[in-house]
């Protein structure tokens, strides 16, 4: 601790006054930047508002949503079928996952396949401070953009968990909308639900999670599930025309989120 030269004397009675009128009044921590304006004033700049979390997608529409997770299948008849059915699949990539494979992702993207953010790493991020989960959401917008010059509007947490650190790391990193999902395609094509109704129904985002030599190829399992859509009237939405836009309409849910059966 650094010695103060001498003992100061006592406040004159006016400075003593203002002092005591004025303690206490400091800004809250974290209550916001503060910024100066021309003229001497300053003004609170406001945090980010959390963005909303998305399970499903409240929609008259007949679609169902497509989503894709982590990004360590590289299926080139995946592509293809993305080609000709036209299906405007979201891939919620992780880096580390993806690796080497970012041309198979820029072939994905050029038949119309949308990129989204699923962290640098995949950590489960609940529990980590906000310098992490910045660093591992703000890290993937970053990769994202300097690989495709895309900067994503969504963002996916790892196995579905979240917490209201999450929520404000992802609004700094610039994410409109957190996207989980109600229903999973496993890997030998067959479909799961967290909750509600066990069959499709419109609105329904499904997450396809990578798997370890799945006995169905991304391309075979994907075909399984668009005969099922087209039994039931349905057809492949583009997410990111529903969410994200105008986040407002979707209330964010704060807490942790309840993972899916299989997680991803």
């Amino acid at each position: 601790m650094r010695r103060r030269r001498g003992t100061p004397g006592p406040l004159p009675a006016a400075l003593a006054l203002l002092l005591a009128a004025t303690a206490g009044c400091a800004a809250p921590s974290g209550a916001g930047h503060v910024s100066s304006r021309a003229g001497g004033t300053a003004a609170a700049v406001a945090p980010a508002p959390p963005p909303p979390v998305v399970g499903h997608v409240t929609t008259d529409d007949p679609v169902v949503f497509l989503t894709y997770d982590d990004g360590a299948e590289r299926d080139p008849r995946f592509i293809d079928l993305v080609r000709e059915r036209r299906l405007p699949v979201s891939m919620f990539l992780t880096d580390s996952v993806m690796g080497p494979g970012y041309g198979h992702f820029a072939r994905l993207r050029a038949v119309g396949a949308n990129l989204q953010n699923h962290t640098l790493d995949h950590p489960a991020l609940p529990g980590l401070p906000l310098a992490a989960q910045r660093a591992q959401i703000c890290g993937q917008q970053r990769k994202l953009a300097a690989r495709f010059g895309v900067r994503p509007r969504l963002f996916r947490p790892p196995y579905g968990r979240y917490d209201t650190i999450t929520l404000r790391a992802a609004a700094e990193c610039g994410i409109a909308a957190v996207v989980l999902w109600r229903v999973t395609l496993e890997p030998d094509g067959h479909l799961t639900y967290a909750h509600g109704p066990h069959h499709l129904r419109p609105g329904d985002i499904v997450s396809v999670p990578s798997g370890e030599a799945p006995p169905l190829t991304l391309a075979e399992r994907t075909t399984r599930l668009l005969a099922e859509l087209d039994e039931r009237g349905l057809r492949v939405g583009r997410l990111e025309d529903h969410v994200g836009r105008q986040p407002s309409l979707v209330p964010p849910r704060r807490g942790e989120a309840t993972p899916s059966p299989s997680g991803v």
